[in-house]
């Protein structure tokens, strides 16, 4: 089957899903500090490299445009999660419930966290994405593992300098941070080189399954053109 040029595909819809169930879960999870080897890491490392595979494979097979659409849906959808969440902590918990305490711990720093990941996972994402299409116009269908490794560099990079000092700027030691941001800009692409091949079967798999293959030509990379598909 093969998308409209005006409209997203089930399978777009079932990646755009899992995008942001991704996102969602990663602010839940970078709340929680976990040890790694002399350091600590955040826990959403475990889940958050996997957007960006996500977003490679959107760019990859439906371009840029598609790209986009899936990166803004991700913040909305994030955004509606962390103000329900900030809303929940608000409201005075009933009189037999004891674990106020407990939830104020994961929600009640959610906002910072999110406030930094919204700015953080705008400019990464799209920095991404673009490395991705015009790589691609460069290369053609050639060199998607390089273009994939590439781009996750440079928006994972973007990503955390612009996340840790905003969301933990006060809150982890200083000389804990740029360890911190450089471990995790390795750490999600040693991820991304591990689950390459995968990534590679993956989109073999939804260009012949979708019968598209785009390429960004004569687009414009404005991240404001949402409707624009």
């Amino acid at each position: 089957m093969k998308a409209g040029n005006h409209s997203v595909s089930v399978l777009f819809m079932l990646f755009g899903i899992l995008f942001c169930v991704c996102l969602i879960a990663a602010n839940v999870f970078e709340t929680k500090q976990i040890a790694f080897f002399d350091h600590s890491q955040t826990a959403g490392v475990i889940v958050f490299p996997v957007s960006y595979i996500i977003n490679d494979v959107v760019c990859e097979v439906w371009g840029f445009k598609k790209a986009r659409l899936l990166i803004w849906t991700g913040f909305v959808m994030n955004f509606f999660f962390v103000a329900i969440g900030a809303l929940c902590d608000w409201l005075p918990g009933a009189a037999y419930w004891d674990n106020e305490e407990g939830f104020h711990a994961v929600f009640g720093l959610a906002p910072r966290i999110a406030c930094a990941s919204f700015v953080a996972f705008i400019c990464g994402s799209f920095v991404n994405a673009y490395v991705m299409s015009r790589m691609k116009r460069r290369d053609g269908q050639r060199r998607f593992s390089l273009r994939a490794l590439l781009s996750t560099v440079f928006g994972e990079t973007t990503d955390s300098v612009i996340f840790f000092p905003l969301a933990f700027g006060g809150v982890v030691p200083a000389d804990e941070l740029p360890w911190l941001m450089s471990c995790q800009v390795m750490l999600k692409t040693a991820y991304e080189i591990i689950v390459l091949p995968l990534t590679i079967r993956i989109v073999a798999w939804v260009k012949e399954y979708e019968r598209t293959d785009a390429c960004d030509n004569d687009i414009s990379y404005s991240i404001w053109r949402l409707f624009d598909l």
